[in-house]
This record gives C-alpha cells, structure tokens and sequence, in this order.
C-alpha cells in the first residue's frame, strides 16, 4: 500500500491554485539550511492531509533538493554517492543528451538554476494573491532567521484570462493527459491507459519491471520520494501568432494549423476524433477527450501529423514499452497575458513546468533525446517537436494531406529553455531525517 502519509503532496494531487511562486534557494551554512528545513517540514503537507479535501489549513507546499542542495545540507558523500549519475550532474551539464543547444543552451538561463549554487526550491502554490503573499513573507521571515539561507531568484505565477480553465499562452488547453497510479483510488479515463505500478513514479515501490532495484541510501532518504525535471519554457506568443497568419488566410485555416501542430485544437478536442472543425465540448469532456488511440484510428497521420506535440510525448500503442515512459506533470504559467491582436511586447511568459518521475534517464531525458529532438522520430527526417523542439529555422514540419501532403520549411522556434534544474524531492520522513543529520556526520 502506498504511504500516503509521508508522500508531498505535489506527487499524486493536483490544487485547485491559481497563483502561487517557485523560490530557489542557496545554502552557504548547513546548520542554518537544516535549521530551516526543521520548520518547513512541518509545512509540507501530505497526500493523506489533502486526501478528502484541499480544504486544509496547511498551505500548498512542496519542498526539493538538489545534488548539491543534499551535500550542503551535510548528507554523508556514501549516501550522495547512491544518487543516479544523471541527478548528480545536473541538467546543465546534461544539455547535450537533453537537447539544450543554441540559444537553448543554460549559458543563456536567467534564474541561476543553471549553477551549483541553487541547492533547493520551495514551491508555493495558492489559491489567491492574498494568500501567496501571505506565504512568502511568512517565508522570508523564516530565511531572516536562518543563517546562511539565501534566495537566488523567484518566479511568481498566474492563472491566465481570459478562458475558464487551465491554457497556455498560446492558447492551448492543458491538463489533459495524465497517467494513473496503482492503488491511488483515481480511475484512468477511457483512452488514458491502465493504471501504473507506483514505482514508475515513487521511489521504494514495485515498478512495471518489478521490485525496486538500486535505490538511493539510506532507505529514509528516498522512500516515498521521487526525481523532478523543472523546465521553464518562454512562449514566444506573437511569433506564434505571426507564424500561424504567414500559413493561412481565415482563422478558421490558421486554427487548423495550430490544431496540426498540436495535435489538438486549442479547446482540447484530439484531431483523430475531430478531425475537420473543432468541438470544444469534446475539448472539455474528460470522459472521451483522450479516448483514442493511433495504430487503428489514424496510422498515417491524416488527422495527428506523425511529429505533432501530443504524438510524439506520448505516442500511444505506438510507442514500444510506453508503461516504463510515462511522466507526471505539475507547473503553472508565468507572465502577463498577451490579447488577442496586440502586437508583442517582449515580456517573458510561459510556462514553467515540473516533470515528475523515479528515473531521469528512463522517463525525461528518453522523451527529451527521441521524442521531442529526434529529427527522425517515426522516420520523419527532419523534424522535431514544433511546439517545445529546439528549432534554429533550418528544420520542416510535414502535415499529411490528401493528393499532396503539406510541408512547411523554416519552422521558428516557438519556445525556450529559460531556466531548468534536477530536483530530489523526499518524503515527508526523509524531511525530518536531512533536517536533523548530526554535526559529526554532516561534517564528514
């Protein structure tokens, strides 16, 4: 049975917030950092406390570490020595597997996660700005009084007009495609697949190949912990918008583009069910918005192009071993909304996003290096994923079309990596257990 107890509760529950912020954290003491995780421990909610309601007077924390966070904080070098390769390097010197190239590269990153001084992030999601800045200050009041604890950067985060549920800036709807646990008490929707061993996703338990193998020491640590990939992702929303009127004349052709290289229309209606105009009531019904498949439904792509975003992050009875690539998903948008018609102002908006999985190179880095940078993903020859790829204009885009197909050269980049990090993020116990290493082993 899994421990709902001594889960965070970011890994298996999803808030109703509408704002929230991510500080990134700097630890130049570790009695002072453990002084500081002794308080916030007792601040991270778990999923049993939000089980039956987030109607709870803990607020909405999650609190996670980094490799180097773990040797600040005095982890003993046998037990950081246990953590995956991939983890303890960090995703800034991974840029070459993940793709992270070019004007991608974290040379360019602007928040400080790309150094070894970020240690740890707190997440902080609220239903109101009210409430947010209620927590903040309760925070930096605690920093004030934490020796050596300092905020590298922050990012504040906003729920998007002007649409009544959750969308990107560029207009998509999101939350629409997660797995399920095992064991977990949520039922997939048709389409969504079968439910997942746990271990696919929590540290300790069995996962789809069987008993956990290779954990990180000492067990405390990681049970019930798990590994998260953080991307912030700036959407370029007048070049996207520039792009789809270069491509077609009405709104309704250069909707249908944007459906193309989605996979989706913006409402959420899948293409392979909606093919030629969109059904936004289809878009808002979880129930059948996902139910569909590709290898029966649409094997050539007429519907889904073969590169769409949806198709290649999660390619469905396409895909071979799928079960062992799945990933959970959490994050929110940043930055001001952009209207309809107003031209670009440069603000940075987007999305920064939380890939949560139990390995880095099996779950993320595989979706990064083949699904979504692989320019022959499905033999496709040159392309990558139009939506998050690292597109530098030289690449095409190929959307299958009855006599001839369409293929569009030159595609822009519509995003970049602006900020990104590898995080451990523990169970509520291994909180307690960093929080009160002894002098003598956190000095070893």
């Amino acid at each position: 049975m899994l421990e709902f107890d001594d889960i965070q509760h970011i890994l298996l529950t999803r808030v109703p917030a509408l704002t929230g912020r991510y500080e990134f954290l700097s630890f130049a003491d570790a009695a002072g950092a453990r002084a500081w995780l002794a308080t916030m421990a007792d601040r991270v909610p778990s999923v049993a406390d939000l089980q039956d309601t987030v109607d709870t007077d803990k607020p909405w924390v999650s609190v996670a570490f980094t490799w180097t966070g773990l040797r600040a904080l005095g982890v003993p070098d046998d037990a950081l020595a246990s953590f995956p390769e991939e983890f303890r390097q960090g995703m800034a010197a991974r840029a070459g597997v993940l793709g992270d190239t070019g004007a991608n590269h974290p040379e360019y990153w602007i928040d400080g996660t790309a150094g070894d001084e970020l240690h740890a992030i707190v997440i902080l999601f609220a239903r109101d700005a009210a409430e947010r800045d209620r927590q903040v200050a309760e925070h930096n009041a605690l920093i004030a009084d934490c020796p050596g604890v300092t905020v590298l950067s922050s990012l504040d985060l906003e729920a998007l007009p002007p649409l009544g549920y959750a969308h990107d800036h560029f207009g998509y709807r999101d939350r629409l495609s997660q797995p399920v646990i095992e064991n977990t008490g949520e039922e997939p929707t048709p389409g969504s697949g079968a439910p997942l061993k746990a271990g696919e996703f929590i540290l300790g338990y069995d996962d789809e190949s069987g008993p956990p193998m290779e954990q990180p020491q000492p067990e405390v640590l990681s049970r019930n912990g798990t590994f998260m990939a953080y991307r912030r992702l700036r959407e370029h929303v007048g070049l996207f918008r520039d792009f789809l009127a270069e491509q077609a004349e009405t709104v309704e052709e250069q909707e249908l583009v944007a459906a193309k290289l989605m996979g989706r229309w913006r409402s959420g209606a899948p293409l392979v069910l909606a093919p030629d105009a969109d059904d936004p009531e289809l878009g808002a019904d979880m129930r059948r918005n996902n139910d569909f498949n590709y290898k029966q439904q649409d094997p050539h792509g007429y519907a889904v192009p073969l590169g769409s975003h949806i198709r290649r992050m999660n390619p469905r009875d396409t895909g071979v071993n799928i079960q062992r690539r799945r990933m959970i998903r959490r994050g929110a948008t940043y930055g001001s909304h952009l209207p309809e018609g107003t031209p670009d102002d440069g603000a940075d908006r987007g999305i920064a996003a939380f890939i949560l999985c139990a390995s880095l190179v099996r779950q993320f880095e595989f979706a990064q290096n083949v699904w979504v940078n692989d320019k022959s993903f499905h033999e496709l020859g040159n392309e990558r994923d139009p939506i998050i790829g690292n597109q530098d204009g030289t690449l095409e885009y190929k959307i299958p079309k009855r006599p001839i197909r369409k293929t569009i050269k030159g595609i822009p980049a519509f995003t970049s990596v602006v900020g990104g990090a590898y995080f451990f993020l523990p169970g509520l116990r291994a909180l307690r257990y960093l929080s009160t290493l002894p002098e003598s082993e956190a000095a070893a």
